[in-house]
């Protein structure tokens, strides 16, 4: 018999012609300035992990298995909510070992092979592969980009396949940074209600945002199931610990929805005793570490804006920890190649994350401020001398 691989992955699994190129730049060069720093460990901001451990360490041999996860730790995230304004019962609150894995059991829970996904343009590439390890089908709806603002096609929201099931919003957005108006929320309920589809929202980079705008936790969603995404991953900078969470509005599926996910998430069982316990003290100092860093992030965009003060360069960034930048007339992977090879500065290109056309690059907000400005400056360099 011969084996195969299932039909859920890629055809093809090397790296790009990009990617081939990019690492033979990284064994020449050696050392380099990183701005695609992706978390405050790597960025030199860690949680102070041994501040907590003696409050933590007597539950690291606790086994109580859960399907939402322990109660104290869904307790905790329900005290985060607050803090900021939100309400969940505990009840409606369900942990996960990632925000990745509550993709899945959403999925598992509310779609079936075949369905599909609408997600957002420009987007995050890892819900494309997430869709496909359940077989359903991602569509995108778009992202605008005028007078400096990123905003919501939403009649591009209209261009739905009849088998959707999910409206996935990412706010703050990856990579582009924009954050959901309640005028774009209501437009995007409006739909969701209409067709019947559930919303799932990403806000990992929630805590992260610096416009004012509110987080859509209180806003109508009528009859709409509304799922909201977050984890220890962005809150508190701790991607190690391996803890996210999902808290839901039911809507409609009041009845069956908490059976539903549960019944899911009890096959698996995959947060550790280690991070139940670890999580509950660490939220409690969540806002205080959140002010470490947001106040890097704000020094590195006030940088940014000093730099490239035109907006057709630097749209505004409402949240996150990552900005876009677009230069015309070039080809960004191109560009990003020629930034490593000549400047030493690592980048991304812009066609990872679907932009519409050419000459993004995407930089990360996290990266330590004086080698972030020095990079910055031979990126305009480079870029106006062309």
């Amino acid at each position: 018999m011969k084996l195969s691989f299932s039909s859920r992955l890629p055809e093809d699994l090397s790296d790009s012609p990009f990617f081939l190129q990019l690492s033979a730049l990284k064994r020449k060069v050696g050392t380099w300035t990183d701005l695609t720093v992706s978390t405050p460990l790597s960025a030199g901001i860690p949680f102070d992990l041994d501040s907590v451990l003696s409050a933590a360490s007597g539950n690291f041999s606790v086994w109580n298995p859960d399907s939402s996860g322990w109660l104290q730790t869904r307790e905790a995230v329900a005290r985060y909510f607050a803090e900021r304004g939100g309400s969940f019962d505990v009840e409606h609150i369900q942990l996960t070992a990632s925000t990745s894995e509550a993709y899945s059991i959403l999925f598992k829970t509310l779609c079936n092979p075949g369905d599909a996904i609408l997600t957002p343009v420009p987007g995050y590439p890892l819900l494309d592969s997430l869709a496909a390890l359940e077989f359903l089908k991602t569509f995108p709806y778009f992202l605008t980009c005028a007078d400096g603002k990123w905003r919501l096609d939403s009649g591009s929201l209209c261009a739905f396949p009849p088998q959707t099931k999910i409206l996935l919003i990412v706010s703050p957005n990856n990579p582009t940074g924009h954050v959901f108006s309640k005028e774009e929320w209501n437009a995007a309920v409006e739909m969701a209600s209409r067709e019947n589809w559930a919303i799932v929202v990403d806000e990992v980079f929630g805590d992260f945002i610096y416009d004012g705008t509110e987080r859509p936790w209180n806003w109508d969603s009528k009859d709409v199931p509304v799922f909201f995404l977050g984890g220890l991953s962005k809150s508190v900078g701790s991607p190690q610990l391996k803890l996210g969470w999902m808290a839901y509005r039911p809507g409609r599926l009041s009845a069956r929805l908490k059976e539903a996910v549960e019944y899911v998430a009890d096959a698996y069982l995959s947060v550790s005793s280690p991070a139940f316990a670890l999580a509950t003290p660490m939220l409690s100092h969540s806002l205080e570490y959140k002010a470490k860093i947001q106040k890097r992030i704000c020094d590195n965009l006030s940088v940014l804006r000093s730099v490239f003060g035109q907006v057709e360069v630097v749209p505004n960034v409402q949240g996150g920890w990552y900005a876009a930048l677009h230069f015309d007339g070039e080809e960004d992977d191109v560009l990003t190649l020629r930034l490593f090879r000549k400047h030493g500065i690592l980048v991304q290109p812009g066609f990872l994350f679907d932009f519409p056309e050419d000459g993004w690059i995407v930089v990360s907000l996290l990266t330590e401020t004086s080698a972030f400005e020095q990079a910055l400056r031979k990126i305009a360099q480079e870029t106006r001398a062309r």
